[in-house]
């Protein structure tokens, strides 16, 4: 695929740009804003990033599709999904006339704009790209523990919930270890990071029986011409909905350590049921540790050697209590790698892979 910088982007989030609910559009401001040419979000209009996610500088959000393709787009990014997974009717439109003006289609959906009879049409008539990043490749493997056989330390992010950091823990990690000198990769399990990184497979959208295969293959691809490999998790052993994939990458890319990853103000699972009574409470951290620990156990021991705690919704003050809370409470190196210094947990990862030897 081509990456992101080669591009200028347009996101779309619409309705839903802010903190929490636009996960894949505040990702790639975070990680390459100098690319980002507007945000599209008709509630947000005449804001800027800053305003809206507290980073991201001037990037303006407006609320017309013309203005943001006139500040020089060549993508259009879909930045969240929309409810029910189905393109709102004004989405088609503007995916339409963005392809109609030869520009390109980058989306994470699980309904592949690609296919879709009138817009992927459309492209092609047009020669126009459409990445369409949860689509898994086509010759994935059932997983048979090659990845157990790296030379390469492993460590997967694992967490108490969805969207609490896993990805973001990682990249934060990567940047800090390379600036170190160590020889570190990052590898995308979800169609955020493939933004980011340009590479990966968006393993929630693998057949089940395929999913410890697809993050075999990222692993060993990974480990090539890498001494730490750090693999983004995704959803959590005690999110009712997303287990599956979560189990599949623990044991598909049979990791040497893990992180935990906790936003340190959340309670109970998050949306899963809109509406309803809050319904599976997080358990205590150190509950989750031995989870984690206990479910990897079978194919390979491995130890959560740190966490990563999310504390963005914090004043300072108490973001800095919630980490010498959790600090005390595991007995492990805690920081928030976003907010604070990454450092406690690249030296806990750095001196496990040397123990490791």
């Amino acid at each position: 695929m081509t990456t992101a910088a080669q591009h200028r982007f347009l996101i779309i989030a619409d309705g839903q740009f802010d903190p929490l609910t636009s996960k894949t559009a505040n990702s790639c401001i975070r990680y390459f804003p100098e690319r980002i040419v507007a945000v599209l979000d008709r509630s947000q209009a005449g804001k800027t990033a800053q305003d809206v996610l507290g980073f991201g500088g001037a990037i303006p959000v407006v609320g017309r599709l013309e203005d943001g393709l006139t500040r020089g787009a060549t993508v259009v990014l879909i930045g969240i999904a929309p409810m029910g997974g189905q393109l709102p009717s004004e989405w088609r439109d503007w995916l339409r006339t963005a392809i109609e003006r030869g520009l390109e289609i980058w989306s994470g959906l699980h309904t592949f704009i690609g296919d879709d009879p009138e817009l992927g049409a459309l492209a092609r008539a047009r020669n126009v790209s459409i990445l369409d990043a949860r689509r898994p490749p086509p010759d994935l493997p059932i997983a048979d523990g090659r990845a157990a056989n790296v030379s390469a330390f492993v460590v997967l992010t694992v967490g108490s919930d969805c969207n609490v950091g896993k990805m973001t823990a990682q990249l934060e990690l990567r940047s800090r270890l390379v600036q170190r000198g160590h020889r570190t990769r990052f590898v995308a399990t979800g169609q955020t990071g493939i933004f980011i990184e340009g590479w990966g497979i968006a393993v929630d959208a693998v057949v089940a029986d395929f999913i410890a295969g697809a993050a075999e293959r990222l692993v060993l691809e990974g480990a090539r011409d890498a001494d730490i490999v750090l693999v983004e998790g995704q959803g959590s052993l005690i999110h009712p909905g997303y287990s599956g994939v979560t189990l599949g990458l623990l044991h598909g890319t049979v990791p040497d350590a893990m992180l935990l990853c906790h936003q340190a103000t959340r309670e109970f699972i998050a949306d899963y049921r809109p509406g309803g009574a809050p319904w599976v409470r997080i358990p205590p951290l150190t509950e989750l540790v031995d989870i984690y620990e206990r479910a990897a156990a079978p194919v390979r021991p491995a130890r959560v050697i740190g966490i990563c705690l999310n504390t963005f919704d914090l004043d300072e003050a108490a973001a800095r209590d919630a980490v010498e809370h959790a600090r005390e409470a595991t007995g492990l190196p805690v920081t928030d790698p976003v907010r604070f210094d990454p450092a406690p947990l690249a030296d806990a990862i750095v001196d496990a892979a040397v123990a490791a030897r």
